[in-house]
């Protein structure tokens, strides 16, 4: 599979991005995960060029969910995954880097999570098929588009992410056994965003 460049990604988002401010949040964050999942390639047997598209992408869907206005439809939000995966599909994406975003939301929603939340998208099971996948999931969990914008350490993900309930939690702690925390301090200091 031919991946795009970096160039190709940054274009992409230009394109969808409905304004600068949505663009400047969406791709910075994007960015961000990026170098977060760079921390743990090493040691990894892992695509590291197709994770690092894959954190380039895993946010695209957000865009679908501006108004006219620029308004953020934040509660609407839990569709941006389904809306990113669509949106690559309708430009011709191989599903190989669609799925980066349909899978990276939360620690992984499943269609038991889907049906009983009601959540709006269309039931189905959204988890890691792959450890590259994975490997974006977890990175993103560590950054948030919030304003302002903050880096989230493993321990605030894991108290954030109890409200869905104790697997959710068990989930995320197996993903910290596995990679290990990135170091958050290095891109909070070059980037302003605090860590919480």
């Amino acid at each position: 599979m031919q991946l795009p460049t970096d160039r190709e990604l940054r274009a992409l988002h230009r394109d969808h991005a409905p304004t600068r401010g949505a663009f400047e949040s969406v791709f910075v964050h994007c960015e961000l995960v990026c170098r977060i999942a760079e921390q743990f390639l090493p040691g990894l047997d892992v695509d590291g060029d197709l994770v690092r598209a894959g954190c380039l992408l895993h946010d695209i869907g957000v865009y679908r969910l501006y108004d006219d206005s620029g308004v953020l439809d934040s509660v609407g939000y839990i569709r941006h995954g389904v809306l990113g995966h669509e949106l690559l599909h309708d430009l011709g994406f191989p599903d190989e880097l669609a799925r980066f975003c349909s899978r990276h939301t939360g620690v992984g929603l499943t269609r038991d999570d889907v049906r009983r939340q009601a959540l709006p998208i269309p039931v189905d099971d959204y988890v890691p098929g792959t450890p590259e996948e994975e490997l974006v999931l977890y990175a993103d969990k560590f950054h948030s588009k919030r304003t302002p914008p903050v880096f989230v350490s493993g321990d605030a993900y894991s108290a954030l992410v109890a409200r869905w309930g104790a697997d959710k939690v068990t989930t995320f702690g197996r993903l910290r056994q596995r990679y290990g925390d990135p170091d958050l301090e290095s891109l909070s200091s070059q980037s302003g965003h605090s860590v919480i």
